[in-house]
């Protein structure tokens, strides 16, 4: 998984016996060896571990809070919850006219930080 002009190289390592690693690993090794693509890997990743929690620090697993979801499987439904969500907001970029969707977005404002990631002290402090 190179940049630019330069190849890379990938080195796995892990410490799981032959076995473990045969039970515990192949389907990643396997989408490893079979794409590049990064949004493609992640999806196997997503798929085999869970998608973890969304406002807590376990970054897989199989989460309660995701259980009705499946960003693969749900891809279009997710897709036109975001046409409608660009169709009611418009230009309104300060959501004038929606100040109670305003509101709720202001706590993920606090929530994350500018790279989309959970704030250690809210996650602490709730």
């Amino acid at each position: 998984m190179g940049r630019g002009k330069k190849a890379s190289t990938c080195w796995l390592v892990t410490r799981l016996s032959d076995d473990e690693l045969i039970a515990e690993m192949k389907p990643r090794i396997e989408a490893l060896v079979a794409s590049t693509d990064g949004f493609e890997l992640a999806e196997v990743d997503l798929q085999l571990r869970g998608g973890g929690t969304i406002m807590d620090k376990n970054q897989s697993g199989r989460s309660r809070e995701l259980r009705l979801a499946s960003l693969k499987r749900d891809r279009d439904l997710i897709e036109a919850a975001r046409e409608v969500a660009i169709a009611l907001v418009g230009d309104d970029t300060t959501l004038t006219s929606h100040p109670d969707l305003r509101d709720e977005l202001r706590i993920f404002v606090e929530v994350f930080d500018e790279d989309g990631n959970a704030k250690a002290e809210f996650i602490e402090r709730n």
